[in-house]
């Protein structure tokens, strides 16, 4: 097995020979990629895969123009209908060290769901940027004088989605899974919404199954597939 590679910058490229291949990339463009081609049927349902995109607005809130109690959430959702923000992310909350000056700044996420190429996805960052405060500003969270700064990240394929062909998904697992020397892991890679710890450990019984030369994937691909939510507390 080898990767081709090519340099983002320069288009230089370049194949690298490989024992083990962890792909982490959209299950839809790892299928697109592979030579020779996948038989017809999986690269139909490969192409059939669908996917949410993810854009946020970050920023730099004064501490001190904040006239409300302290914000102890890690993330926020948006109600309010005549705003499209889905969701507000408080970075201070995941990490004091997420922040260069937590003591006096607060460092948010403006969440919006999206669609690559649609009307948010191309709107130029700092029409963006503005469209972000206006929109806090309207449901009261803060005014623009408190922003001190901000960017833009887009993130496509952010959330598989289980739509199109994902009820034909196992014809993509099962090609895959035939090849003994690729491990298809993560949540792109297995086009399955997991949450981060769920991400690890598929990669961590991935490399359990190279050290003790197991060939039957199905217990990675069994990750996350209980019917219950795993994040909720127990005694809640």
């Amino acid at each position: 097995m080898s990767v081709a590679v090519e340099h983002a910058d320069t288009g230089a490229r370049e194949e690298i020979e490989c024992d083990v291949l962890f792909s982490t990339m959209p299950l839809k463009q790892l299928i697109g990629m592979i030579l020779p081609h996948p038989p017809a049927t999986v690269v139909e349902v490969a192409e059939g895969l669908q996917y949410r995109d993810f854009l946020t607005v970050g920023l730099l809130v004064n501490k001190a123009g904040l006239n409300r109690e302290p914000l102890l959430d890690n993330w926020i959702y948006i109600q309010e209908g005549d705003v499209r923000v889905g969701r507000v992310q408080i970075f201070n909350n995941w990490s004091p060290y997420m922040v260069a000056d937590r003591e006096n700044t607060l460092w948010i996420g403006l969440e919006y769901f999206v669609n690559e190429g649609g009307d948010l996805w191309v709107k130029p960052d700092q029409e963006m940027i503005d469209l972000g405060i206006a929109e806090l500003e309207k449901i009261g969270f803060l005014q623009r004088g408190e922003v001190l700064d901000a960017c833009v990240l887009r993130m496509p394929k952010a959330y598989p989605a289980y739509l199109g062909s994902y009820d034909q998904l196992s014809t993509v697992r099962e090609y895959c899974a035939a090849i003994p020397n690729l491990f298809c892991i993560g949540r792109n890679g297995m086009h399955r919404y997991n949450n981060q710890d769920h991400s690890m450990l598929t990669a961590m019984l991935a490399v359990d199954h190279i050290v003790e030369g197991k060939t039957d994937q199905s217990a990675i691909w069994d990750v996350n597939v209980e019917m219950v939510y795993h994040e909720t507390v127990e005694g809640t």
